[in-house]
Parts: structure tokens; sequence; C-alpha cells
């Protein structure tokens, strides 16, 4: 209206002055600064040569003014020449915000620019004024009834104006009181516990859940409303709901008027439409059931299991619904689900986005769901839990969208998001005995992008040489027989060092091959052989057993093994999982031939249990049995496994745990060397006699070991898919059935004692880096065993726990 009044004048300007037609001879504007002529004829409704009268100069005089380019516009006649003079509206030449804290200013200047205020754009007041109401009600849907908001236009010269918005966004008022009223069925504290918002107590400082927000309400009462509907109530009702404001608009009372109605149970269940599968089946997953109260999410979520089990046939765009008909006589409830399953869809093509080092190939073989064959969610589903487990990906998502043109095919997009799958170490350093010591190693379960595991490491010092290369192809052939191998080398020069550095050394060499092979989804058998030669070199605190098992086998041993495995995983995820399971049992064995006849036996097992979208509980175990047959008298010493560290328990370093070797004690008659005073330093054996020497661990032929860990978020952290934090209880020891005499009067047993496990508690955090995962751990042991060596922070880079 604001904008027609100066039509209306000129209008009536025009009929006042030029009550006669006229034909246009020519067409003159004045005024123009910014705006080009063109623009103004080809908003203008008039060209020379027509015939005008008052009714077309005010049509004329609308058209320019809808343009909004103008503040005021004049026509005029000098003879048969039309004049338009103009004033044209002022251009923006900047915007100032001050003030705003809640919505941020790049938000704030884009709104702007979408409602037209933007700087060198047109200004309108009425533009600005709808934006400053606008921006009043954003405030007071967060609860800020106290904002205000003033704007400023500063004109500029060569016709532009400066806009300043000053906002006082004043405080978010508190919620002082939440009423229900109209419940009798449940109280008012169960149905307020329901709330996201609640009333000021010492924990909103923290929370900040006692200001008000009408979003943050209406969910409120959503859940209100489900939770009345879960429950039997289906006419339950919100009739009303007031948000009363305190006079200084600081605080808010919150009143919601309920009705809840009758209490309704199931009378039957009925199915109706085209199931296309047995009705045993459908019915089988059926949760609703004849007698129980009525729940709205029980029936949605049999609609759900419905749709799914047709979408595992095929019939991706099936439809079905629960309908609920009450019957109020008798406050019962017969659901029907209407089933309209469509048409059976196809796949046209697998495509996968997001690969950029993996190859399409990797992602392929993994795929259940081939192309050409009617989709099934639960294959679609199932292959994306397969690329999830590779660990290669941080993130899978998948979706199914129809193929234009069709209505039974339909396209699967996976797009993932590649995470580092190694790790890359190097080292450096200097020892006084040792000299300098470099040190790397590189593992990748992804190599060059095939899918392949390849891992290679070296260590060189002046008295030690460490070389192992092993591989591993998982897709040897095409149904998923693997193929791995190995090698090693590592030599120890005791002569580059003194005395007292080690009990002792292994020198050995060796390779080995072993074939995986797919027997279910879920499981694989393993089998290996593998070769090996160990050379025992002793060192100058060479204990008893080591002598007496030199003695009895020799310090050299060729032996050839033998293994068998099975294993089976079912986790959601191949690093950091956080649902479902995996286990493994594992034998070896040597083989006739062999110098040494032994075998060990391995089981490792974990199972996580969700607790909510966020938390998972952790029980993890790891057992291990060894022992010798034939003429071998127990587990070798150098084959003992030890405990303590990561993948063990926690808080307690690597190794240390379990039996300790027992010291000698030479005499003057075997010693071959003696100190100034004339004490014998070591013997023909390198046993020597050091009374400040502690007993080294030595390990065992028994492994216990396990815990639970509570896995959480980390606070603060929006992106928590490379990161795990975790709470955890370790335990475990290694023992020694088979011990010798003097170990056997050291340690008073060496069979299995559970009240000589060692326990820990702590906090652990494990991050994927481009460098591998990186963990740490703080740990407090709770129970230290005899002689086991504490360490309260422990990190590890290139493990997970």
């Amino acid at each position: 209206m604001k904008r027609l009044l100066p039509a209306v004048l000129a209008a009536l300007m025009i009929a006042e002055v030029h009550a006669d037609s006229f034909t246009i001879n020519d067409i003159r504007v004045n005024g123009l600064q910014r705006v080009s002529a063109g623009s103004v004829f080809g908003a203008l409704p008039l060209n020379v040569g027509d015939q005008v009268d008052d009714r077309r100069l005010v049509e004329a005089t609308r058209e320019l003014f809808k343009t909004g380019f103008f503040q005021d516009i004049q026509l005029g006649r000098d003879g048969n020449v039309l004049v338009i003079d103009l004033v044209e509206r002022p251009s923006i030449s900047g915007i100032e915000i001050v003030g705003n804290k809640a919505i941020g200013t790049d938000d704030l200047l884009k709104g702007l620019q979408q409602s037209g205020l933007a700087e060198g754009e047109i200004f309108q007041r009425a533009t600005l004024e709808g934006v400053r109401n606008e921006l009043q009600r954003q405030y007071v849907s967060q609860g800020r009834y106290s904002a205000e908001i003033k704007t400023e236009v500063v004109p500029q010269p060569r016709n532009r104006v400066a806009l300043k918005i000053d906002i006082n966004e004043g405080s978010v008022a508190s919620i002082r009181h939440i009423n229900i009223v109209g419940n009798s069925v449940f109280s008012d504290e169960e149905l307020t516990d329901l709330f996201e918002l609640k009333t000021s107590s010492w924990s909103s400082f923290f929370k900040n859940n006692d200001k008000y927000a009408r979003e943050k309400l209406s969910g409120d009462l959503e859940r209100l409303r489900s939770w009345y509907l879960d429950r039997g109530y289906i006419n339950m009702d919100i009739s009303s709901t007031q948000v009363s404001i305190t006079p200084d608009k600081k605080h808010v009372y919150i009143t919601v008027n309920i009705d809840e109605g009758k209490k309704y149970s199931i009378r039957d269940v009925r199915l109706s439409g085209d199931l296309k599968v047995p009705e045993s089946e459908i019915r089988a997953l059926l949760l609703v059931q004849k007698g129980q109260v009525f729940s709205r999410k029980v029936m949605t979520t049999t609609s759900e299991l419905l749709t799914r089990r047709l979408g595992n046939e095929g019939y991706t765009f099936a439809n079905v619904n629960g309908v609920p008909e009450a019957h109020d006589e008798d406050n019962t409830v017969t659901v029907t689900f209407v089933v309209d399953p469509g048409k059976r869809a196809y796949v046209n093509r697998i495509n996968f986005r997001g690969n950029t080092k993996t190859e399409d190939e990797v992602l392929r073989r993994e795929m259940r769901q081939m192309e050409g064959g009617w989709a099934s969610t639960y294959l679609i589903d199932q292959s994306k839990t397969r690329l999830e487990r590779l660990g290669f990906f941080r993130e899978v998502n998948v979706e199914t969208p129809q193929v234009p043109g069709t209505d039974d095919q339909i396209d699967v997009n996976y797009s993932v998001e590649e995470q580092p799958s190694g790790s890359i170490m190097a080292s450096i350093g200097f020892a006084q005995n040792a000299g300098l010591i470099l040190g790397a190693s590189i593992s990748q379960n992804n190599f060059l992008g095939t899918g392949n595991r390849v891992s290679f490491g070296l260590t060189r010092s002046e008295y030690q040489e460490r070389y192992n290369f092993s591989f591993l192809d998982p897709y040897w052939t095409e149904d998923g027989v693997s193929l791995g191998y190995n090698a090693f080398y590592r030599k120890t020069d005791y002569d580059e060092l003194d005395y007292s550095v080690s009990s002792y050394s292994v020198n050995s060499y060796g390779l080995g091959i072993n074939f995986g092979y797919p027997i279910s989804e879920y499981s694989r058998l393993s089998y290996g052989l593998s070769a090996q030669q160990d050379e025992i070199e002793t060192g100058s605190y060479t204990v008893d057993e080591i002598v007496d098992f030199i003695d009895s086998e020799g310090d050299s041993y060729t032996n050839y093994k033998a293994s068998i495995g099975w294993s089976q995983s079912a986790l959601n995820r191949g690093v950091l999982a956080t649902r479902g399971h995996s286990q493994s049992l594992s034998a070896e064995i040597t083989l006739p031939g062999s110098d040494l006849s032994f075998y060990k036996i391995d089981y490792r097992g974990q199972i996580f249990k969700p607790l909510g979208d966020q938390y998972s509980l952790r029980f993890h175990t790891q057992l291990g049995f060894g022992d010798g047959f034939g003429n071998s008298d127990g587990l070798p010493f150098y084959e003992n496994y030890y405990a303590g560290g990561f993948n063990s328990v926690r808080g307690f370093e690597d190794g240390s745990l379990g039996p300790r070797s027992t010291p000698s004690l030479i005499t003057r008659a075997n010693a071959v060397a003696f100190d100034a005073n004339g004490n014998p330093l070591y013997d023909q054996f390198g046993r020597f006699t050091d009374p400040d020497q502690d007993p080294l661990p030595f390990g065992g032929n028994v492994l216990i070991q396990g815990g639970v860990e509570l896995l959480f978020p980390l606070p603060f952290v929006k992106d928590q898919r490379s990161l795990r934090t975790s709470l955890f209880w370790d335990v475990g020891n290694v023992f020694d059935t088979q011990c010798s005499a003097a170990r056997e009067a050291r340690y008073e047993s060496c069979d299995i004692d559970f009240n000589n496990l060692a326990s820990s508690v702590g906090v652990g955090l494990t991050w994927i880096t481009a460098m591998g995962p990186l963990s740490f751990s703080l740990a407090k042991p709770i129970k230290e065993p005899e002689d086991a060596d504490t360490q309260i922070f422990q990190f590890s880079l290139g493990q997970t726990f």
C-alpha cells in the first residue's frame, strides 16, 4: 500500500494536468544514476507511437514501482514527449553487526543476503524491518525474551546508506517450573523425567538443560505422547500448552494439559495384502500379540521387521503399515498390518565412491549382493558389514536409489571414507654397551590398495641384527582361500657386549607358509607349515634352568612345525569394533624329524555388548598352554609365554609377570674367572655370582589373562570414528607347571594358582593415526604378585587394545 501511494498521487497529477490522451513521439528519462536506461525501458509497458491515456500512465507507474529500484516516480508530458523523473533507492555500502554471540555473524550476513540486504544491493526499509522482526523471533525461539534489536540507517554520499544492526541478545530465560495437569496414571516425576528441559538445579550449569527453547519443548511433548502411546493409551491428547514469562523476562513457567484416556489392549492381529512369503514366516516376526497392552513402538518395530523380511526377498520398495482399530466398548485394539510389496527390484549397478587408494576389486570381492540379481536387503547390509570389517575404512555408507525411468531396478552405491590401515616405525638410539642402534618397520594391511598384508622390519646394532618379512594374500583364490608366507633372521653377538646384559639370547632364522579356507560367512580354518633353526647363546647371568636345558638338549635345534587354527569374527568393524564377537583357537606342534618335541594351544576371544548408542562393554580373554612330548621334557624355555604390558595386563612392564629365574650359585672349583679379591665370577657355563642381580622374568607354559572394558566417547571430540577411550580392568598371569626343583623351592608351588593373578584398573586411549594406531594407558595395579614390575603409564605405536 505504501508503495502504491506515490503511484496514485502521480496518477492524480496526470489526470489533473493531462486529462487528454496523446501519442508518444519520444520518451525522456531523468534521474538515473546506477540503474540503466535499459532496465527502465524493459519494465515500462509503453513505447514510442503508443496512444496513452490516464489509465495507461497509472499502469506504467505501477510497473516501474514493482522493480523496487525507485523511491519516487513522476510522469509528465512535454508536448508529445513522455517525461519520466525518477529518484533511485539508495544502495547499501556496508552492513555492521554488533553484540551477537548466540548467532554467528556469518550466519546473520547470509540470512540478510537471502532477504536482499547485502553490500551493493538496493536498500528497502520494509525489508530491513521484516528482517529485524524475524531475527527477534529467532531469539525468542531460543528463550531469549529480553533480546533487543536496533537498526540504524546512516546516509552516505552518492545515494548510498550504511546499515548498522545493534543486537542485545539478553540471557536465555531459565525454567522455574514444569507443571503437567490431567495425569493420574503416571506421576509428575515420571513424566517430567521424560523431558529434555529441566528446572534449574546445581547440574544445570554443566548440562545447560534449564534454558527454554521452543524446539526442545516440541521434542519433549512428542516424547510425552509416545510414552502414553507405548503403554496402551491410544487416545491420549495434549490439549494445550502454556509458556508463561515473568515480567523481568528471566524465568519461564511451562504448563502442559493432557487427557490420558483409557488403556487399550490387543484384541486381534491381522495380516492384509500380498504377503509374498509364507504367512507362517510373517507371523513368526510379529512382536504384537493378542492380549498384550497396545504399544505404538512395538507396532512400528513389527512393521520394520516385515518390511525388512520382504526386502530380503527383493521387494525393496515394500511398504508395511500397522493400522490400529480401536474398540471403545471393551478398550481393545485390532491391529492390521497392511502389506504392499510392490514390484521385486533388481540390482542394476554396484558403485563405489571414496576409495581413492583401495582398488575397486578389493571392495567388489566382499560383495554378497550381485549385479543383475534381485535386491536383498540382507545381502546389501551384509556386504556393507564385510567392508567395515576390512579395517581399511573409517566409515561405510550405502544408498539404493531407484534407476530413473524404471520401477523395478535400483543401483547400490557404497561410499567409503578411507583411514590409515598400517603403521610405520623408525628408531635411532645409542647404548653404552650396544653402540648405535638403528631400526625400522613397516606394516601395511592394504598394501598399495590391493588388500594384501605386507610387513617387514630390520634392526641393526653392534651386537644384534634382526630382519623379518611377511606377506598375506587374503584372496589367493576367488572363493577366499588365503595364502601367506613369512621369513625371519635374528643374530646376537655377545662378544661386543659387557657381561651382565641378559640371561640368554636365541639366534634364529626360519620361514613358513600358511593357508586359510572360509567355512562360513564368519569362520575360517587355517593351516601352516614352518621350519626354524634356533641356537642358544648364553649371557653373563645364565640361570640354572638354561644350563640344565643345554646339558640335556644341546644349544642348537632344528624344528619343523605344523599348525591348524579356527577363527570366527562377527564384529561390526575390523578396527575399533563396538558390536559383535570374535574368537580363535590354534594349535602348533613339532613334526617328526625335529630336534625338540613340543606343542602349544592358544585361544583368544572377545565380546562387545552395546549399552545404548555411545557406550559398549568389551569382555576379552587369552589362554595358552604348552608342553613337551616324546623325548622332550616340557616346553622349551625360549617358547614360554609372558604376560604384562599392552594386549595383556596393563600397569605392569612387558613380560614382567609370572615365574622368575633362579639365581646361580657357583663354587670356586667350577669357576674359570675371579675378581681382584679372588672371588669367583663365572664358570664354564656362563653362570656367575652377583648378589645384587635380581631374578629375570622367565615365563611359563600356561597363560591366563582377560578383562573387561567400558568403551565411552571422548568428551568434546565430534569425530569419534578414529578414537577409542575405555575404562578397563585387566587380570592375568603366567604359570609353569613343570618347573625345576630350585624354582619349586623358591615359589613353593609351580601349579596354577588363581590367587596369584595380577590385576589392574585404569583408563586407555587408542587413536588411529597416519603412522599407525597410537595407544596410551594409565593404570593402577590393584594386585601385585611377588617380583612383578609395575609401570603406571604406557604407550605403544602400531597396535590396538
